[in-house]
């Protein structure tokens, strides 16, 4: 009994250590092409708005898959769903490395989407299934290790291949992860769960309404915000009539988890928008090569990743609103010192990157942990499955209308009047309305919660 107790506490370690490979990898590749984007930019005479589709497509694409692939576990294997992710995922990236136009790249990034999307419905599930209760918490935090490393090792590998390469050298990383196939094909059984019929007109009714709406604020159109509100309703319409529609609309009905997905959505969009702005303000206004947007960007990820578990044992001993509002001043101080050293030695943003950074990570860990206490037991699941959808959404909204923006070019209005360089005014005043947003959601939140538990809301609405 003991050498089968060891045997198996051995297959979850190294089931446990190849999840973190992949999950560096998966965020590797979503964060490299923010570097980048300059460049492309430049090579295929690509506006800013434009070449955020890179970003932004692949977000779109992921935000759908992690959710579907999450549904596709009651119907299939793991074993197989991952490697039918991880196949199309290496599939996206050869086309990268041939592509040689632009629709070529979004193709790649698109096809990479669809398969690496399995990765972090795969992190959610692997601990529940494979890991007692006692030890899920501890699976859960060494997942964010690996979301955390990805996130510090991207920039700075991304800069220096395409400063000693080239960026589509960036499409070799992803193909690593067929390296840890042949472990998933070992250790992860052909179980599966209950089966349920799949709701396919549900889920590519939302996809249709997420894609749609993106488009109308990324061009500026009028009709494909009419085609995406008809999507919308026929997604509601969908999920309220279907047998076992792809979305349950209970989930909505819970007043405390639908205010919490709001005030998380603006809140991750927010913050989604330092890695996007960061690249072209280097670029723009410091005139670095992505080797040195790297540099500068990697000591606020490195502090955020030795931080992040810190963060956690604060909302635990502390509260989910004690977090919230530390991750909110590290934000506003941030937003509004970077709106100051804009111009100034890059150093100076590198120190204060740090600062929003690292309140990034924990207004995330805030949110997640009060938008859990609002569901009960059964709504679990599909309620952070959704918020998992909803922040990979948010993401894409901010990199689109950060793109936008950034489309108009200089501007003569600096709402920081210390600023005097004017290719900078652009920056500055994105930084101030940040920070402005941050307070303004921190005051809504407090508003809504207060510095009660979350829970103490569900159970009196439940009573």
């Amino acid at each position: 009994m003991t050498t089968n107790h060891s045997a198996s506490q051995s297959k979850e370690t190294l089931l446990l250590r190849v999840l973190v490979f992949t999950l560096i990898i998966s965020v590797m590749n979503g964060m490299m092409f923010n570097v980048v984007l300059p460049v492309i930019s430049i090579q295929f005479q690509l506006t800013a708005s434009q070449s955020s589709w890179i970003v932004t497509g692949y977000l779109i694409v992921y935000a759908i898959g992690t959710v579907t692939y999450g549904k596709l576990t009651d119907r299939y294997s793991m074993k197989h769903l991952i490697t039918f992710g991880l196949l199309l995922l290496a599939a996206g990236s050869v086309i990268g490395i041939v592509a040689t136009q632009y629709w070529m790249i979004i193709v790649a990034r698109i096809v990479q989407a669809a398969g690496a999307a399995v990765i972090p419905a795969l992190a959610m599930i692997i601990p529940v299934r494979y890991f007692s209760p006692k030890k899920r918490g501890q699976a859960l935090g060494t997942s964010a290790i690996g979301i955390a490393l990805g996130s510090a090792l991207g920039p700075i590998v991304a800069g220096l291949i395409s400063s000693v390469l080239s960026w589509q050298f960036l499409f070799v990383i992803p193909l690593l992860s067929l390296a840890t196939l042949p472990f998933y094909r070992k250790y992860l059984d052909d179980d599966r769960g209950v089966s349920e019929k799949m709701d396919y007109i549900g889920g590519l009714t939302l996809a249709g309404t997420v894609a749609a709406l993106l488009l109308s604020l990324t061009q500026s159109n009028l009709w494909f915000l009419m085609t995406g509100i008809v999507f919308l309703i026929l997604f509601i319409l969908r999920i309220r009539y279907a047998e076992a529609p792809f979305v349950k609309p209970a989930v909505f009905y819970n007043k405390p988890y639908a205010i919490g997905m709001g005030i998380a959505f603006v809140l991750v969009a927010i913050g989604f928008g330092i890695p996007f702005i960061t690249p072209q303000l280097l670029a723009q206004v410091h005139g670095f090569s992505p080797a040195l947007t790297g540099m500068i960007m990697l000591p606020s990820a490195l502090v955020a990743a030795l931080l992040g578990r810190k963060g956690g044992k604060l909302a635990d001993e502390k509260g989910n609103p004690f977090l919230l509002y530390t991750a909110s001043v590290l934000l506003i101080i941030g937003f509004i010192c970077l709106s100051f050293v804009i111009s100034a030695s890059p150093i100076w943003i590198a120190v204060f990157l740090i600062l929003a950074v690292l309140g990034q990570s924990y207004m995330q860990i805030a949110m997640s942990n009060t938008i859990a206490q609002t569901l009960p037991k059964e709504h679990i699941g599909i309620g952070m499955g959704l918020l998992s959808m909803f922040n990979f959404i948010a993401a894409s909204v901010s990199t689109a209308a950060l793109g936008k923006v950034l489309d108009r070019g200089a501007t003569s209005v600096h709402l920081n009047p210390w600023i005097e360089v004017k290719s900078a005014f652009v920056y500055s005043n994105i930084f101030v309305v940040l920070a402005l947003c941050v307070a303004a959601m921190l005051l809504f939140y407090v508003l809504q919660y207060g510095r009660k538990p979350v829970v103490d809301l569900q159970v009196r609405q439940n009573s």
